[in-house]
């Protein structure tokens, strides 16, 4: 009767003006997204610093530039899926699924069922890839499932395929940027205006974090005396945007490396000796006023070492001189510095809880999830270095919000520095309970105890006083419990929203990449020949693990520069599956040579810093620089396709989808 019913319903739909443009929703006759609001300007950051209009007087040189980024989407290789069951485990339904942030999922699912937290759990499952792109998306499909689930009283699995997946989930935000730099003739920075446009698509999802981290690395790592820029998130009728990979910052270090390069040709310098000019040092002053005075500010080394590795100094001499036949050579580099972990976006901390068992055997819990980063892989090597233990002792949990602690969401390339530091702390507590169950067992100091080799020693004599194996015992005969939570917050940070000025962020990491490319000027083609990536990770805990973020960073941002865009027709999306969207493949792999740079920095746990996103952002400005040396033609739009490099612009798609 119901099916009946549906066939007499008659609906009619009146067609209204679409926005399917950022500067277009902006404009002040602009048909309203949502008719509730006033206009489709959804957020607004500024930063303010010195006198631009001055610094332009007393500039030399002015350059002025327009550069704009693309729709990209996620790629990951396992689409969207969960199986909600209704009343297990004590709550009202648990879901699993490949749930990039647990708790922020939980969240959602309880406010959709009107329900306490504790009366929803969610257990995550092995994830097959997320980049940012397994939150929101996720967080509703988790809901829907938990209704049926509740609705029928039976297990509900969802699963998209991919067309589905393509067409439901949120996309990486594209940009319009524009960007005015004055500089003397010796190169020397004066002055920066920059305004840049987001395009949200239809809901706000993360834009207004996404374009706060844009205004604070806009500007790249340079020191400017005056700098005022201006992001701008905007409602359209497009599909919506969110988390990605490197989070606002891949469009502006786009836009910003590729006007070093325009600016240094201006200048009739080299590219390198342009940056090594303006670059960050210690103490420097960044354009929201922070001075860098609390950690190793490393980008002439890594510069340096960037520029070794790849042979830059000789190949761009090579590549500068005139080449003969259609296939043309270049080579382009870039730099950047970023703000390690949520900074001013929101308050920052994670916790872990360390329990060592009645065996010996050791448990790890922490909020914060595992996306094939080599999470649990570094907090366990943590565990075992301050506990002096053999890795194979530990068993890092699943997330499952029943019994995990909360540890904000697993985004801002934060895992190793909060969550890491979160599990030393717990660790330290434990090894600081044991050794004073020793101490007095053996009548001697806990200072002068190590943990070690599965073993405790006495340190002035550099002889073993007990096992490890032995100590729990020990704590076992006394009746001690050895499980504790470990806490840790970022550092105090500080920002003014009116002028954007400053400390945005506690810590900062820094990188350059070096493209080595060769363009067949007869059909547009770009074959990437060799990556080179520097990075300050702060400290290597797992080399092999940070090769690996290197690695799929570098190919993201090779994909990010010269292959992947969602291509839309009046807010549609015509390519729904990999066969119409192109991702690099393992033939588009070129040389990686990955350089791994260590300054500790005192914030970190055992020094180290943050990699995740800082090695996608370089790819594609590098990759772009090279281009422009090899063929004299500067691309500003991504990504640098065949019809861009052989005409100048990119030709309309017919695709096959309304």
């Amino acid at each position: 009767a119901a099916a009946e019913a549906l066939e007499l319903i008659e609906v009619e739909y009146e067609e209204l003006p679409g926005i399917f443009d950022p500067e277009e929703a902006g404009e002040k006759d602009a048909p309203l997204i949502h008719s509730e609001l006033e206009n489709n300007q959804m957020v607004h950051h500024r930063l303010r610093k010195g006198d631009t209009e001055k610094g332009f007087a007393q500039a030399e040189v002015i350059l002025e530039r327009e550069y704009t980024t693309q729709l990209v989407e996620h790629s990951y290789i396992e689409t969207e899926v969960v199986v909600a069951v209704p009343y297990e485990h004590n709550s009202l339904v648990t879901i699993y699924g490949s749930i990039q942030n647990p708790f922020s999922c939980r969240n959602a699912v309880a406010s959709v069922l009107k329900v306490p937290l504790n009366r929803v759990r969610i257990i995550q499952n092995h994830m097959g890839g997320s980049f940012g792109g397994k939150d929101e998306v996720m967080s509703s499909m988790a809901a829907r499932a938990a209704v049926l689930a509740l609705k029928t009283n039976r297990p509900v699995k969802m699963v998209n395929t991919r067309d589905e997946s393509i067409l439901e989930s949120y996309k990486r935000h594209p940009y319009k940027m524009k960007y005015k730099v004055g500089a003397t003739k010796e190169g020397k920075l004066a002055s920066m205006e920059i305004k840049c446009l987001a395009d949200s698509g239809a809901y706000a999802c993360q834009t207004p974090f996404v374009t706060w981290r844009s205004v604070v690395q806009a500007t790249g790592p340079y020191e400017i005396p005056h700098v005022k820029t201006d992001t701008y998130g905007y409602y359209t009728n497009n599909v919506y945007t969110g988390a990605m990979r490197g989070y606002g910052s891949p469009q502006v270090i786009f836009a910003q490396e590729s006007l070093i390069d325009e600016l240094a040709e201006e200048l009739k310098m080299t590219p390198m000796e342009l940056r090594l000019k303006n670059i960050y040092h210690n103490n420097s002053i960044t354009a929201s006023g922070q001075k860098l005075d609390n950690h190793q500010v490393s980008l002439e080394e890594v510069i340096a070492k960037a520029v070794e590795a790849s042979d830059y100094k000789e190949k761009y001499r090579e590549y500068s001189i005139p080449q003969s036949g259609d296939k043309k050579r270049g080579i382009g580099m870039a730099v950047s510095f970023r703000g390690c972990s949520l900074g001013a976006e929101a308050t920052d901390a994670a916790g872990a809880i360390v329990a060592i068992q009645r065996d010996g055997s050791i448990l790890i819990s922490c909020g914060l999830a595992e996306n094939g980063e080599g999470l649990k892989t570094v907090f366990t090597q943590i565990a075992a270095e301050e506990l002096g233990v053999d890795i194979r002792r530990i068993n890092y949990m699943e997330v499952d919000t029943s019994v995990s602690p909360e540890s904000g969401a697993t985004v801002a390339s934060r895992s190793t520095m909060l969550g890491g530091n979160a599990v030393k702390n717990a660790a330290c507590q434990l090894k600081e309970t044991l050794a004073k169950i020793v101490a007095a067992e053996f009548k001697v100091r806990t200072d002068n105890l190590n943990f070690k080799n599965e073993n405790i020693y006495e340190k002035n004599k550099n002889q073993k006083i007990i096992s490890f194996d032995e100590a729990i015992n020990l704590a076992n005969q006394e009746g001690i419990f050895l499980s504790v939570y470990g806490w840790y917050k970022a550092p105090d940070i500080s920002w003014d929203e009116e002028i954007g000025q400053g400390r945005p962020y506690f810590t900062y990491v820094y990188g350059c990449q070096i493209a080595e490319v060769e363009v067949d000027t007869a059909t547009g083609q770009i074959e990437v020949l060799k990556m080179t990536a520097a990075h300050d990770v702060g400290r290597a805990i797992n080399p092999a693990c940070l090769k690996g973020q290197i690695y799929g960073g570098v190919m993201m941002g090779l994909g990010y520069g010269i292959m992947e865009e969602v291509e839309t027709a009046n807010g549609y999306i015509k390519n729904t599956n990999f066969d119409e969207y192109l991702i690099p493949t393992v033939k588009d792999m070129p040389e990686i040579s990955p350089v791994i740079v260590e300054n500790p920095d005192p914030h970190g746990p055992y020094g180290a810093k943050s990699i995740g996103e800082p090695t996608l952002e370089l790819g594609a400005p590098a990759i772009a620089n090279a281009v422009a040396h090899a063929t004299g033609k500067r691309i500003r739009h991504l990504p640098l396709n065949l019809e861009r490099v052989l005409l100048g612009h990119s030709l309309s798609k017919g695709g096959t989808k309304k």
